[in-house]
């Protein structure tokens, strides 16, 4: 894009829709991830894995 000569506002605006757009995977297959783990053993806690990965996004966003 920049060798095209876009501008800069519009690269920054496309980077920012794909970090979103990969926010929201992250997201989705941590929801699956922990949901599944969570199913497998009701009689306990979700998995500290799961736990853990959620933390770590939570803390980059």
């Amino acid at each position: 894009m920049i060798d095209k000569g876009r501008p800069y506002s519009k690269i920054v605006q496309q980077i920012s829709a794909v970090k979103a757009g990969l926010d929201s995977a992250v997201q989705v297959i941590l929801e699956d991830f922990g949901g599944l783990r969570c199913s497998i053993d009701e009689e306990q806690d979700c998995d500290l894995t799961a736990v853990e990965l959620k933390e770590a996004v939570a803390r980059i966003r």
